[in-house]
This record gives C-alpha cells, sequence and structure tokens, in this order.
C-alpha cells in the first residue's frame, strides 16, 4: 500500500472558522480541508489516522462521515476519541454507521483542551474484485451540524497498480511568521501561486525543488498555495501565517 499526494482543496468556508487542525497521524503537515489519497491493490482493509487538533478553547467534538462516492460492496468503520485513551477511543462498526452522512453519538463526545488532540481512527474495506475508488469525507463539529473543519479520503482499489516514486511536497514550518521552506520531489518543477482567503495573489513563482520564500510582511491569517504541474492536477496546501 502506498500514500500519494494531497488532492486539491474543497471547503474555504470552513477554513475561515476552524477552532482546529488536521494531520495524518505522526505528520505535522496541516490537510484540514484537503483530501487525502491511498492507492491500494488488495482488497484487504486498510486503517488510516487522522489527528484532529484543537488550536482554540476546549471543546467537544462529534465525527460526521459522509461516503461521497462509493463503490457498492464497500464497507468502512471508524474509531474516535481522545489521543491519550489506550483503548484507540470508542469504535463503530459499519452496521451501526448505518446513515449517510452518519455522525457520533453525543455518548461518545469527549473534551479535548488547547494543544490536545483527538485520534480519527477510519477502515476501509473494499470488496473484493470490486475495483474503483471511494470518496469519503469526515466532518469535525461540535454538534452535529455546524461544520468547523474537515478532511477528504480519497481510497482506490486498482488492480495491478504500477509502482512510481511518489509526488510529495512539504511547507515549514508551519504556522510561521518570517518565512516558509517550500520543497518538492518527484516531479521536475512546479509554478507556485500563493493566495490570502480573499483570493489575492501575494507570490507567483517557478519551483524546482526547494524554496524559501519570505512571509515577514504577510498578514497573519490562512493562505493558499498551489502547485501547478503539466499533466497533473493541481496540489494545493494550506499555510498559516502567525506574527
Amino acid at each position: 500500500m502506498k500514500k500519494l499526494y494531497i488532492i486539491p482543496l474543497l471547503l474555504f468556508p470552513f477554513l475561515l472558522t476552524a477552532q482546529t487542525t488536521i494531520n495524518l497521524n505522526g505528520s505535522s503537515e496541516v490537510i484540514s480541508g484537503d483530501s487525502h489519497e491511498v492507492v491500494v491493490s488488495s482488497p484487504e482493509s486498510v486503517d488510516i489516522s487522522f489527528d484532529i487538533v484543537n488550536v482554540g478553547p476546549t471543546a467537544s467534538w462529534r465525527v460526521t462521515r459522509l461516503q461521497v462516492d462509493v463503490p457498492n460492496g464497500w464497507t468502512d468503520n471508524l474509531c474516535w476519541g481522545h489521543s491519550t485513551d489506550p483503548f484507540g477511543g470508542t469504535c463503530y462498526s459499519s452496521g451501526q454507521m448505518n446513515g449517510n452522512p452518519w455522525t457520533t453519538p453525543t455518548s461518545g463526545s469527549f473534551s479535548v483542551a488547547n494543544g490536545e488532540y483527538g485520534k480519527l481512527k477510519v477502515t476501509i474495506d473494499p470488496e473484493d474484485a470490486t475495483y474503483g475508488q471511494g470518496h469519503y469525507r469526515y466532518y469535525i463539529s461540535y454538534n452535529g451540524t455546524l461544520y468547523i473543519d474537515s478532511v477528504d479520503l480519497v481510497f482506490e482499489y486498482s488492480l495491478g497498480v504500477e509502482e512510481t516514486e511518489p509526488i510529495a511536497v512539504s511547507i515549514a514550518p508551519n504556522p510561521a511568521s518570517e518565512f516558509i521552506q517550500v520543497s518538492m520531489s518527484g516531479v521536475q518543477g512546479a509554478q507556485m501561486k500563493m493566495v490570502d482567503v480573499l483570493g489575492n495573489l501575494v507570490v507567483q513563482k517557478s519551483i524546482s525543488s526547494s524554496e524559501k520564500i519570505d512571509i515577514s510582511s504577510f498578514k497573519s491569517g490562512i493562505y493558499i498555495i498551489s502547485f501547478d504541474i503539466p499533466g497533473m492536477k493541481s496540489i494545493m496546501r494550506k499555510v498559516i501565517v502567525k506574527h
């Protein structure tokens, strides 16, 4: 199983009010509002874990799973709990998650203080010989209806996946105040654009492998960086500037 590149940002409105950041478990890269893609060539179930970090006041959250487009016969389940929970939180089977969308019950809520995080582990189990792509979205909310953040999971089950070098883009530090270091691998070059949340262009340049960008004069807030690569979908990242 190989995890590949991130695909485009989907949910601008939630980024403006989010009190969370979402990372893949074990990674510091923020993928709030983004999509994470997984490609496999086996029908075995796969676990993907996300960390939902609280960057606001103490809160109690619920998770809503939306099956945007899923092949017939595929099943999924999730576990949701505080990062310190030795049991990995409360787990819900595909039989319990019998609605679309489906939201974790209030009985599964717990308190997360500023700087702490909840762990969301999702399991995707594709049907044997039912090849295709499953698109799932996971919303974070206080009450199951007012969504404050989200992440998409695009899970592809393909016959005979060709092993190629994955395209990787990293931006550090994030949040940042003085500069960001943009690094790319698996591609020769890309056109980079950086805009604020109003769509105003603040940086536009060609990059190859690594580029240091001065952001000391930028206003504090959320910025979106897109990378246009010939013959591919754009890759997008969110960057938080904090002075």
